[in-house]
């Protein structure tokens, strides 16, 4: 069992990469004591957390990438979580032990931790919160959360991040006049990368379009950034974008209803602790051979 450890806690305070690491791997795998742990650290709530999330295949580890690099040539310390799909069986990642931003492994101004979904459905790792929460009471400048292009449901990244950026390509195309309202609602800066392509401007027209639309029914209008990812192109005008926003969401009542939704996440998992699903996948499993398995049934056998 671990404690809280005064020593963990003022390494973590230091920026002790190694401690830090430490202390994510307890909190993934819940080793007992890791939540006195949390409820020791003191994070810092000026850093802000940025997350960049859309479909597969849009560039957006390259953007991340191109990020890094303007806040460590401005001098800042950069914390970034890669959330990988998981495997449904294994749980563990499908895509980890893929290179990503290895230029910056050893960069003492960068730490990277890639974690799997778990089969969590919003795009992130189960434990998100507590190890952001983590990483803000470590000397980081910013935070970037790089998630999993999973459809609706990603739009949990923004009871997370205070900004949080979508990723699209011209290749959408047509797709932008019936892509979901929830991804549309959920950003507040557009990128547009790989926009040295020829649909780049179509789509971009269209989505301007589609946002005053939007607009006017929510009173506010994300930015929108053309980059080319790969060449570096754009990404400054995209540092400026998030600086703006984060400087609005600091209103207290924006603040406010960051931390409620964060709050309600872990009441969720809080109250999901009791349920084990390898249990309850054998005893559906042992249903099943009846014959006679009900779903809605088997609920209230359990609930």
């Amino acid at each position: 069992m671990i404690h809280a450890d005064p020593d963990y806690v003022e390494a973590i305070r230091m920026g002790d990469i190694k401690s830090i690491a430490r202390c994510i791997s307890l909190i993934e795998n819940e080793v007992p004591g890791y939540e006195t742990l949390l409820e020791s650290l003191v994070p810092n709530d000026h850093i802000r957390i940025t997350g960049v999330t859309g479909p597969p295949g849009a560039g957006k580890s390259t953007l991340v990438d191109a990020l890094i690099e303007r806040f460590v040539l401005a001098g800042k310390k950069v914390a970034v979580l890669c959330v990988d799909p998981s495997s449904p069986f294994n749980l563990g990642a499908l895509l980890g032990d893929r290179i990503r931003m290895s230029s910056w492994y050893n960069n003492p101004s960068v730490y990277i931790r890639s974690l799997a979904t778990r089969g969590s459905l919003g795009g992130l790792h189960p434990k998100i919160i507590e190890i952001t929460e983590l990483l803000k009471a470590a000397p980081f400048d910013h935070i970037i959360v790089e998630t999993v292009g999973v459809g609706q449901s990603e739009i949990e990244i923004t009871g997370l991040s205070d900004t949080t950026v979508v990723v699209l390509v011209p290749e959408s195309g047509d797709e932008i006049q019936t892509m979901k309202a929830g991804l549309m609602e959920i950003a507040d800066v557009f990128v547009i990368n790989k926009s040295d392509r020829p649909e780049s401007d179509v789509f971009s027209r269209n989505l301007k379009r589609l946002l005053v639309t939007s607009a006017a029914m929510h009173t506010r209008s994300p930015q929108i950034i053309k980059t080319i990812a790969s060449e570096k192109t754009g990404i400054d005008e995209l540092v400026v974008a998030i600086a703006q926003h984060q400087e609005i969401s600091s209103i207290p009542a924006n603040r406010s209803w960051l931390l409620a939704e964060r709050a309600f996440h872990l009441l969720q998992q809080q109250k999901m602790k009791g349920f084990d699903k390898k249990k309850i996948r054998s005893d559906i499993e042992a249903e099943l051979l009846t014959g006679k398995f009900n779903l809605f049934r088997f609920l209230k056998t359990i609930a």
